[in-house]
């Protein structure tokens, strides 16, 4: 079971605001989401083998990039041609 102080946890974690009013219920649907993972975890997948699953690689295709401008245009922050991010830590 999650508390509402653990969703407080994870929503600064995940730079999400929530309001007071509403923890309450990202509580209840956290929970919810965790009990049916509970119950995947209990389902039995007797005679089920693992699924034979290969990576495909393709070659990479050399093309040119776009203009430093146009990506820079559509960034929140930049310093000279760099897009600056939040500060992690």
């Amino acid at each position: 079971m999650i508390s509402e102080r653990e969703v407080e946890s994870i929503a600064k974690l995940a730079d999400i605001r929530i309001e007071k009013e509403e923890l309450g219920e990202f509580t209840v649907q956290f929970n919810a989401i965790l009990e049916y993972f509970d119950v995947l975890d209990r389902v039995e997948a007797a005679g089920e083998g693992r699924a034979d699953l290969v990576n495909v690689f393709r070659e990479d295709k050399v093309r040119p990039s776009l203009p430093v401008e146009d990506i820079l245009a559509n960034a929140g922050s930049t310093e000279d041609t760099f897009i600056k991010g939040p500060r992690v830590m």
